[in-house]
């Protein structure tokens, strides 16, 4: 009976240390590499013609005039 106790006690210990290979292994090859550090650059903000948001220009469409809107149902509406 004393062996049995025994073999089964090898038996965890064995897997919990299989276990923590693979913990291991796992951990450094799936390890989220650093964005770069590239400084972003602030974008020039224009606004719609027609309700008044503030938009990225390079967002925005352009109409007559070159009035700037946020949408093409806006630009329509405007310059219908």
């Amino acid at each position: 009976m004393k062996y049995l106790v025994l073999v089964a006690i090898v038996l965890v210990v064995l897997a919990w240390l299989r276990h923590q290979a693979r913990q291991d292994r796992g951990t450094t090859e799936q390890k989220p590499s650093a964005p770069p550090d590239t400084p972003r650059t602030p974008q020039d903000m224009v606004r719609c013609a027609h309700c008044g948001l503030h938009l990225p220009a390079t967002d925005a469409l352009t109409g007559t005039q070159d009035r700037r809107y946020c949408c093409a149902a806006h630009r329509d509406q405007t310059e219908a």
